[in-house]
């Protein structure tokens, strides 16, 4: 049998979380997420970038590096604070299958050690 058809090569996932104002992390949403997910979503449609989904996510645990966003299946991370990233992630990441390198979270990209996990020692 063989394996059903993909709707989408990619999916872009898009942090709207919102935490209360003045958390020691912030949130994406604080920094304009929603705002960069909806221009996300019309300029995808506009570069003509088909089987591509931008989607809404909830926390994906980066938020003192936010806007974030992840880019599946290959699994890259991005931050973008401004049109300008998304237009460069959209043309040269999904566009032309490269990456944006100045964008990319990488694995120094760490949030801080969460105090409470340090003070029970988990």
């Amino acid at each position: 049998m063989a394996d059903p058809p993909l709707w989408f090569d990619l999916h872009i996932f898009t942090c709207t979380n919102r935490r209360p104002n003045g958390h020691r992390r912030g949130s994406c949403a604080a920094q304009g997420s929603e705002a960069l997910r909806d221009y996300m979503k019309a300029r995808a449609k506009e570069l003509g970038l088909k089987r591509v989904r931008v989607n809404t996510s909830g926390c994906l645990d980066r938020c003192e590096f936010g806007p974030v966003i992840v880019i599946y299946p290959e699994g890259i991370w991005y931050h973008a604070h401004n049109y300008a990233d998304i237009d460069e992630i959209l043309t040269v990441h999904v566009r032309d299958r490269g990456r944006v390198r100045r964008l990319m979270l990488t694995e120094k990209h760490v949030p801080p050690k969460n105090e409470t996990k340090k003070a029970l020692k988990l």
